[in-house]
């Protein structure tokens, strides 16, 4: 980590919400970064924010290739994955609790409404497809608890295509967003879970693993509803 990023991150800046204001927010208005997410020991963890407010890259794309039926995409962020499935004719919906990320979504072509995975969703138990990509997984600081919650959504053949961190990851860690120049929001909490951990979590949660597979040094795991 930077000398001059730690000492911007350690200066005193006043708080936002999280997801709901600066720096986040911020970011997705210009499209570009530094962003991070710093956890509470410190660890700074970039976030992509130049790649998420691009077009959908050729690691998207192995993961858009595997969509089924309708497509809902949890965390939609800034929509570039909502755009590419509504540019090929699939029916998809972006969810997200930034509303300058909705409005993002919306403003490029996409359908996105301005909620949360927990709240009640259009077309519960009908999704073909939800998406976790980005790091999603660790939504609410709870893998199961998520899981659970997608496996709600989706119908008896549904899926979930899930991007993965590293193997060895399984972690739950309050962070906050931070810009590396002493913006910051609140903190929240937040989980990342990697290849080897996620099975479990998916086989205690009403689903089964089946494809995994690696792009651009990028993991993805697709989960299938358990009968």
């Amino acid at each position: 980590m930077p000398a001059a990023a730690t000492a911007a991150v350690s200066a005193q800046a006043p708080l936002a919400d999280p997801w709901l204001a600066d720096p986040w927010a911020d970011a997705l208005r210009s499209g570009r970064g530094p962003l991070f997410l710093r956890g509470d020991d410190g660890r700074l963890l970039p976030l992509e924010i130049e790649r998420w407010c691009a077009a959908a890259d050729s690691a998207d794309a192995t993961v858009l290739d595997r969509c089924e039926g309708p497509v809902l995409d949890i965390g939609c962020g800034p929509g570039r994955l909502v755009h590419a499935l509504a540019a090929a004719g699939r029916p998809v919906l972006g969810i997200d609790v930034c509303p300058e990320a909705v409005d993002r979504t919306v403003r490029g072509g996409g359908s996105a409404l301005c909620r949360s995975v927990f709240e009640p969703l259009p077309s519960e138990g009908r999704w073909g497809t939800v998406l976790l990509m980005d790091g999603n997984i660790g939504i609410g600081g709870d893998p199961a608890t998520l899981l659970g919650r997608a496996a709600e959504l989706v119908g008896p053949e549904g899926q979930a295509l899930v991007e993965a961190a590293g193997p060895d990851v399984d972690e739950r860690v309050e962070v906050q967003v931070v810009d590396g120049r002493g913006a910051r929001g609140a903190g929240f909490p937040w989980a990342r879970v990697g290849t080897r951990a996620l099975p479990a979590y998916a086989d205690a949660t009403g689903w089964r693993v089946g494809r995994r597979w690696r792009a651009e040094g990028r993991s993805f795991v697709q989960l299938r509803r358990r009968r």
